[in-house]
């Protein structure tokens, strides 16, 4: 891409509609996230073998890798405060989520990122990455 040529229509960023869509979108995972509603976490991810989520224990590639990770994973000790959440849109299609957030039981500090896309069906996480610190 010719950088020179390229341009961002401002107005087509963070439009209030679409963050806030994202924003309700974000808010349903984490809190399915922390009551492990698999059959949410689930439905909020792009259901195609070309989705991918990278965690912690390693990469899961396709939809069905990351529903027989949710399905076998242990929950003890996933409860987590965010800290810090920026979630970016770009036009009404695309969005990311970012957070930074705080393990409650060992105040580890962590890191997600989330690529949304507004699929017929409603927005859907394309592409995930989770992280941890080091123990405090």
């Amino acid at each position: 891409m010719d950088t020179d040529t390229a341009t961002t229509d401002d107005a087509e960023i963070n439009r209030p509609d679409v963050v806030a869509a994202v924003t309700a979108a974000f808010e349903r995972y984490e809190a399915a996230l922390m009551s492990n509603d698999v059959a949410t976490l689930n439905a909020l991810f792009w259901q195609d073998p070309r989705t991918v989520r990278f965690g912690t224990d390693g990469p899961a590639y396709g939809f069905d890798a990351i529903a027989a990770f949710r399905s076998g994973r242990d929950v003890s000790g996933l409860a987590r405060v965010l800290e810090r959440v920026v979630i970016t849109s770009f036009g009404d299609r695309f969005a990311t989520a970012l957070c930074a957030y705080r393990r409650t039981a060992t105040g580890r500090v962590g890191w997600q990122s989330q690529s949304w896309v507004r699929m017929p069906d409603g927005w859907r996480i394309v592409a995930a990455h989770v992280s941890l610190g080091p123990a405090p």
